[in-house]
């Protein structure tokens, strides 16, 4: 099982941790910890570096598999042995970016499930851009207009962001734990990670945060389209 430190703590940007298991024919590794998130929930995996023995090799793609989290190397650097010492570097600038990418649509997403009753039916993101769609049986310039101006207001008020582990039964006696219109919490999954913008919006989420809303800079609704008849998407960007 690899232990997950970014669940704990978005923003550790090295660590070191040991070979559990090789897979020659795909480049990858298992590590009994990581910083890298392996990708999920609209938020694309982290990239960076993992040095061993003196060679440092790429890491291109991050992927979770079962409790595990491979580690795919690029390169043609001959692979290193199980029970060998690695330090992981992430690609912290690109990482840093998908957390406040990732905020912001918790944002509108809390934005718009307070205001307008609206969940979430999809969403996917890069560094600072995404989408997400909404219940809406509408929608209008105007009604874009003023929730581009409320999830503005929210990051100016400098919300706190808290992570919590809870058992599963403790965090499903939460009102509307879930914002995607289907459940996509496995029935085996023994605790469930729930991420807080204080004051504003509560859910289960596997990604990465920023602490403060402060952190995310200006959102700008950039589009909108209909995806149906009560399935509505808003496209946005945050400030570099």
């Amino acid at each position: 099982m690899t232990d997950l430190l970014y669940q704990t703590d978005s923003y550790l940007q090295e660590f070191d941790a040991t070979i559990v298991a090789v897979e020659a024919e795909t480049r990858a590794l298992v590590l009994d910890g990581t910083a890298f998130y392996p990708g999920g929930g609209g938020q694309p995996c982290d990239i960076g570096w993992l040095t061993i023995g003196g060679v440092s090799y790429p890491v291109e793609r991050v992927r979770k598999q079962g409790d595990n989290a491979l580690h795919f190397l690029g390169g043609d650097a001959p692979l290193p042995a199980i029970g060998a010492a690695v330090h992981g570097q992430l690609d912290w600038a690109r990482r840093y970016q998908l957390m406040r990418t990732h905020t912001a649509m918790h944002i509108l997403c809390g934005v718009i499930f307070r205001d307008y009753g609206a969940s979430v039916t999809g969403g996917d993101m890069e560094p600072l851009k995404g989408r997400m769609d909404f219940e809406f049986e509408t929608m209008r310039a105007e009604l874009v207009h003023a929730i581009e101006t409320t999830v503005n207001h929210e990051v100016q008020n400098a919300r706190e962001i808290r992570v919590n582990i809870l058992p599963r039964d403790e965090a499903f006696k939460i009102p509307d734990l879930i914002r995607t219109k289907i459940n996509l919490l496995p029935e085996g999954i023994a605790q469930v990670r729930t991420v807080e913008i204080a004051g504003l919006d509560l859910q289960a989420d596997g990604g990465t945060h920023v602490r403060n809303t402060s952190e995310v800079g200006r959102i700008r609704v950039v589009d909108y389209k209909s995806k149906g008849a009560i399935n509505k998407r808003i496209y946005v960007e945050v400030a570099s």
